[in-house]
């Protein structure tokens, strides 16, 4: 590591974004395992099984206002530079996963919440019932389901990249990548 990596001080994302990135980020990650692993908690045919698909549906649904925020938030604020000591490729490849990380954000909660407006069960938001909007369609269901579950995979590879990224940024290079995020010092905003 130069000199030059070691003295640099990076600008920093806002408190507000900050805590809404962890907050976000692991409920997302808490989501998506409680979705892989629906069948295990709740096996098809059984009683339970529609309770624990609408609890699944009903935390989606939050989540997706959620990203929302986000997406508004970034949208809004400028994202801190990247040191100068970061190779370009790199950097490209940092907005790369981003983008596509938000465009699973986007992708998984509508993809998700369109297919059950097209199943026999709807949507239903912690035990209240919205009208479905499309007539019920097996095929256009499984379309969106397949659209769901396919990005949900994508997107939790592109989770591990980031994280394990992150962790080296913060644990091998220490080069203030990581400290933009971090909430261990959020002292700004």
């Amino acid at each position: 590591m130069t000199i030059a990596a070691r003295s640099f001080e990076p600008a920093r994302y806002g408190r507000f974004t900050i805590v809404l990135h962890w907050l976000l980020g692991l409920a997302l990650i808490a989501e998506i395992i409680f979705g892989f692993l629906l069948d295990d908690i709740a096996p098809r045919g059984t009683p339970e099984r529609t309770g624990v698909i609408n609890l699944h549906k009903s935390i989606g649904i939050v989540l997706g206002l959620g990203i929302a925020l986000r997406l508004g938030v970034r949208l809004a604020q400028a994202v801190p530079p990247f040191p100068a000591t970061m190779a370009p490729w790199k950097q490209t490849a940092a907005w790369a996963n981003h983008r596509l990380m938000y465009a699973c954000m986007i992708v998984q909660p509508l993809s998700g919440y369109i297919g059950s407006n097209f199943s026999k069960y709807g949507v239903k938001f912690f035990g209240t019932a919205w009208p479905a909007w499309g007539p019920e369609s097996s095929a256009v269901y499984a379309f969106f389901n397949n659209v769901h579950v396919g990005s949900s995979w994508v997107f939790s590879a592109l989770i591990l990249g980031h994280i394990a990224v992150a962790l080296k940024h913060g644990l091998v290079d220490r080069d203030g990548i990581f400290t933009r995020i971090w909430v261990a010092s959020t002292s700004r905003r």
